[in-house]
């Protein structure tokens, strides 16, 4: 089938069909597979072109989408973990909406350094402080001579060090690969070690992958400067929260804020939520007006590429898993 087929549910179809170039046609999955088309496939074919979030829990479906004449699928989500990547036929080209939520994520990084920084929200009153002297009186710190860590140096941290222009703050980025920096703001350092000792606020923003799985543990958490904050909006597997939780309560880590955690949810009567000093949200950080609308355009603005034969934006490299 030349067309293209979407497997992304009510919630997003509507986005893809709003913002597809003119002139291109979708077909649900549920018609395709239901379709002529599908039955003349079975044999040589599948869809062209596949739009899905190709989950693990789904490969029975995922396998009876992909065929041979499968040339491109698009993810339609920012990262590729927790997806099917090895049904995908070789030499079928896929991408995914790389970057599309780093400008939600990115301010949602900065409301939580300037939250622990300013003491938020345990600075507001409900009833006169006691002793009564401590009105107009406190001890707050400032973003302002402060050292920001990147874990992971992508659309997201580039993010976050543009909203940090405002502030006299040292920025520094790891990566395991020399390469040059994306934003001149963002200092490139090689050494996690170095980064760790350093960092005040350490924003953990690298694709979970399994050479990044538990990259923070025990031995890493000995490494940070005391008194770090931590802010997590990856995955939750990129953090040993067992090895966390002794950093924190020996006070390496000041302050943990999670937008991802491991597993998610959390059930109920897990540690992370009634530990005083951590902040668990329900990895939401990606919400902004703008974000659906640039998770479906990761997609439709690939589209004329297509087409054309050019190179695609956001392709995933299928042996580094990212």
């Amino acid at each position: 089938m030349s067309g293209i087929v979407v497997d992304v549910g009510d919630q997003f179809r509507p986005f893809v069909e709003r913002f597809l170039p003119q002139g291109e046609t979708l077909v649900s999955a549920d018609d395709y597979l239901a379709s002529g088309d599908f039955a003349a496939d079975r044999e040589g074919g599948g869809p062209e072109v596949l739009v899905t979030f190709l989950r693990e829990t789904q490969r029975e479906r995922a396998m009876s989408l992909l065929g041979p004449a499968t040339r491109w699928v698009h993810l339609l989500s920012t990262g590729v973990d927790n997806t099917a990547l090895d049904l995908v036929p070789e030499g079928v080209t896929v991408t995914c909406s790389r970057g599309a939520s780093a400008e939600g994520i990115s301010e949602w990084c900065l409301a939580m350094m300037l939250a622990h920084a300013k003491r938020l929200p345990d600075t507001w009153l409900t009833e006169p402080p006691q002793p009564p002297a401590t009105w107009n009186f406190a001890q707050l710190a400032s973003l302002d001579g402060a050292t920001v860590g990147l874990l992971g140096v992508g659309a997201i941290s580039t993010g976050v060090a543009r909203r940090l222009a405002g502030f006299d703050t040292r920025i520094l980025g790891y990566r395991r690969r020399d390469l040059p920096s994306p934003d001149a703001r963002i200092e490139i350092v090689t050494s996690l070690p170095d980064v760790l000792a350093q960092s005040d606020h350490l924003v953990v923003a690298a694709a979970a992958t399994p050479a990044t799985r538990h990259i923070l543990d025990a031995d890493a958490f000995a490494q940070v400067k005391p008194g770090l904050h931590l802010v997590n909006v990856a995955r939750g597997s990129l953090i040993d929260q067992d090895a966390l939780r002794v950093a924190l309560d020996d006070g390496r880590v000041a302050r943990a804020s999670l937008d991802v955690v491991d597993p998610e949810p959390l059930p109920a009567g897990h540690w992370l939520y009634e530990h005083p000093q951590v902040d668990v949200s329900a990895h939401v950080s990606w919400s902004a007006p703008i974000t659906m609308q640039r998770i479906v355009e990761g997609f439709t603005t690939n589209v004329p590429r297509y087409r054309a034969g050019q190179p695609l934006e956001g392709v995933v490299d299928l042996e580094a898993g990212y």
